[in-house]
């Protein structure tokens, strides 16, 4: 057995707290560094979910209007219930609310970053998250672009890996990234099965760093 390095799991006092930059390899670097666009972001949350939470809205506000307009009249014990029953029969409406609330927490710690071996995507709401998706194991790569990210200028790209999926969400130049994203895939993978002269001079192999 060789000498084990002592070193190697210490911890290093200088990283930065929750950064992309911590989990990068001694010798990888990023490539690009990408957020969703604001506007795209939050406009997706506030109308995912809502036709739901307007009809949910409008029923029940008739109902409220009425117990508003007949409260003088009623027991107070028919107040109190009927409070708490619309206080959880809303739920969808408040759900929508939350969603929205999370999506400016989402938006600032959601990033995606680009290097010459993997894509790192940043992302959670209570905590940060990291996903890691090495270009090695992507087995396909596809474009979805809404109504509404139409109109922001920009597109979800869909990356199926070999036991993960995930979305890089509302960026600009959707097709742009999608052509590069899909080139790399094709050259590692191509290098790996046929190592060829996309790979510096000095080394025709797969190991090697990989140059764009």
């Amino acid at each position: 057995m060789g000498k084990i390095d002592e070193n190697y799991f210490k911890i290093d006092d200088n990283m930065k707290q929750n950064s992309i930059e911590d989990i990068l390899d001694a010798d990888e670097s990023a490539l690009l560094s990408l957020k969703p666009k604001k506007s795209a972001f939050i406009l997706n949350s506030i109308f995912s979910m809502f036709p739901i939470a307007l009809i949910w809205l409008l029923f029940d506000g008739g109902f409220i209007a009425g117990i508003a307009i007949a409260g003088p009249k009623l027991p107070v014990g028919v107040i109190i219930f009927m409070c708490v029953f619309f206080l959880f029969h809303l739920m969808p409406v408040w759900l929508w609310i939350s969603n929205i609330i999370k999506a400016n927490i989402r938006y600032k710690n959601t990033e995606y970053v680009f290097t010459e071996k993997r894509i790192i995507i940043r992302s959670g709401v209570v905590g940060i998250d990291f996903k890691n998706i090495y270009y090695s194991d992507i087995k396909g790569v596809n474009l979805k672009v809404g109504i509404i990210d139409r109109m922001c200028k920009v597109g979800d790209i869909y990356i199926q890996a070999l036991e993960q999926s995930s979305v890089i969400e509302d960026i600009e130049n959707p097709y742009f990234i999608l052509n590069k994203i899909q080139k790399i895939v094709l050259d590692i993978k191509t290098d790996i099965i046929f190592p060829n002269d996309l790979r510096p001079s000095e080394n025709h192999g797969y190991k090697t760093k990989y140059r764009p």
